[in-house]
């Protein structure tokens, strides 16, 4: 993640950009690169692994393996998104083209989402089950025994 972003996210602690003191806070809404949208609202119902990464990122190269493998693994318990962070749509595009990613992309376009949930490193795993976040740090290679446990301890 570049300095720059870094230090945006240490810095932050107020409200999100546009949100006008005593507003309700809706939650950060990202656009997908196939026309859908997403509502940080959707972490409220079920469980839900979420994938933040950049194409930009040495360390995200194999994204589309790692996401098809937790897809594959999870989708029958639990939804499987992945999160841009702060890349222009087209850039995504062509870093997904000729492959096969089976999870929707959503834009972070700004780093919005990133920031409100202190993503840090690249690619970032974020565990969610009935709104409450109950893991974040980097994606591990070893993922599905953490997200078994993960689930598992929430209870």
């Amino acid at each position: 993640m570049p300095a720059s972003a870094q230090e945006r996210g240490r810095r932050s602690g107020g409200p999100e950009r546009g949100l006008r003191p005593g507003a309700p806070d809706r939650g950060v809404r990202l656009e997908g690169l196939r026309g859908e949208a997403f509502r940080e609202a959707e972490l409220e119902q079920g469980s839900t692994i979420l994938v933040v990464w950049a194409s930009w990122s040495p360390k995200c190269r194999d994204i589309v393996d790692r996401v098809n493998a937790l897809q594959s693994r999870w989708s029958s318990s639990a939804r499987v998104v992945t999160v841009n962070f702060q890349e222009d749509p087209e850039d995504a595009r062509r870093f997904l083209e000729g492959k096969r990613l089976e999870a929707p992309v959503f834009m972070d376009r700004v780093g919005a989402f990133a920031k409100k949930h202190s993503v840090a490193t690249l690619p970032s795993l974020l565990l969610f089950r009935d709104g409450r976040e109950l893991y974040r740090g980097a994606l591990p290679a070893d993922v599905d025994r953490l997200i078994a446990s993960t689930f598992e301890n929430a209870r």
